[in-house]
């Protein structure tokens, strides 16, 4: 059974607490491992749009979007957000998918959007009548985004947008997606590297879109390339100001690198969890593996990982929500800590299950799959390492290299 004691910790107020508990209670009803896991090929577009609409049916997509737009709080509430991502995880991986990509996908209209997109497109985001995507990634600009192709030329009082999108959770099944792109044709728009991005609102069918090709990976998600080919938008797409396209997006990954590590939280406390109750009940040698001191070790580095992990996720989400600006440090910290020691506490549980361990269909053998993804998207560990230490560095006065 797991220990959600950490809820009284004081990041956190009386809302998030009564959240949490609505959260949990509902995910342990709503048989989401069923939904989930049961999808597989084609079931796959299916089983994640049921989610969201589930979601969004009990009104847990509410943490995705402002109160003014039908959400649960005032602003895009970092502690939430990951209370959510880690309760689903420890549920069903395609659960939190589900709910972080209407976020993620949502977030760069939240922050930058004029009042008529707000309106337009957030309600039905957190409702789950809309699913949401974001499209920052490319075959050569993953973490550089600086290196970004995809062009967006001004045309009258348009944009038409050409290039290669890749890596783009939700793609196919996304009815809007948040597009960035260099633009060119705009006065003082333009320039190298992250100069002259920016963010466009693109809908599903809109001519010149495509779905050029489907992802398979080894934890199932609807993954996939977007093909831009002289897909043309009204200048009234554009989210923000031209030129910032590169402050929006790393804004949006400012609130989301935490929610990353929430949800690797999720998968360590349910791999915690199986482990424990494996060593309880599975006997060798005459006892209990819980009776062996190198089995008590394993669990002792777990518990510890997942606590250490817990503190700097809500720290990183405190810190976003109570005194705002820029977390860049802390989230990077909170990425990185917790997904990297997440790999490490459910290797460990495998091991403890022994040969069971890597049956697929088992719970630790389904996280260990799971888990591998999240040290890669939204920020590589090696990139949160030079976040980090050009954060570090900058605190001396040395201009770090850093992305």
């Amino acid at each position: 059974m797991a220990d959600f004691s950490y809820r009284d910790w004081p990041f956190f107020d009386a809302g998030h607490r009564a959240f949490a508990a609505e959260l949990e209670a509902w995910a342990a009803s709503a048989n989401l491992e069923e939904t989930a896991h049961a999808a597989g090929g084609p079931a796959l577009d299916e089983a994640t749009r049921t989610l969201v609409r589930r979601l969004g049916a009990a009104g847990l997509l509410r943490v995705c979007v402002p109160r003014a737009y039908g959400g649960a709080r005032e602003g895009l509430d970092v502690r939430s957000l990951c209370l959510a991502r880690e309760c689903l995880a420890r549920h069903a991986g395609l659960a939190d998918f589900a709910l972080a990509m209407q976020g993620l996908g949502s977030a760069a209209i939240t922050l930058a959007g004029s009042e008529a997109q707000r309106r337009r497109y957030l309600p039905a985001v957190g409702e789950g009548a809309l699913i949401a995507a974001f499209a920052l990634s490319e075959p050569d600009a993953g973490s550089d985004v600086g290196a970004m192709t995809t062009r967006a030329v001004a045309d009258g009082g348009d944009f038409v947008l050409d290039g290669t999108k890749t890596w783009i959770s939700n793609a196919g099944i996304a009815d809007v997606y948040t597009v960035f792109a260099r633009i060119s044709g705009t006065p003082g728009a333009t320039g190298p590297g992250t100069k002259g991005l920016g963010a466009f609102i693109v809908e599903a069918g809109t001519p010149g879109l495509t779905v050029a090709e489907r992802i398979d990976v080894i934890a199932p998600h609807p993954l996939g390339t977007l093909r831009f080919d002289g897909c043309r938008v009204p200048g009234s797409a554009m989210l923000g100001a031209p030129g910032e396209g590169f402050r929006i997006a790393m804004s949006v990954l400012d609130v989301f690198r935490a929610t990353v590590g929430a949800a690797a939280l999720g998968f360590a406390r349910r791999a915690l969890d199986e482990a424990t109750a494996r060593a309880v009940t599975r006997h060798a040698f005459g006892q209990a593996l819980a009776g062996f001191q190198l089995v008590q070790a394993k669990l002792a580095d777990m518990d510890v990982a997942i606590d250490a992990a817990a503190l700097l996720v809500y720290r990183s989400a405190w810190l976003k929500d109570v005194q705002g600006g820029r977390v860049t440090r802390e989230a990077a910290m909170a990425k990185l800590f917790a997904t990297e020691s997440a790999q490490q506490v459910i290797d460990q549980a495998v091991q403890i299950f022994g040969g069971l361990g890597v049956v697929s269909g088992v719970v630790v053998e389904r996280l260990y799959r799971e888990i591998r993804a999240l040290r890669i998207y939204e920020g590589t560990s090696e990139i949160q390492k030079l976040v980090i230490a050009a954060k570090l560095l900058e605190r001396h006065g040395s201009p770090g290299p850093g992305p």
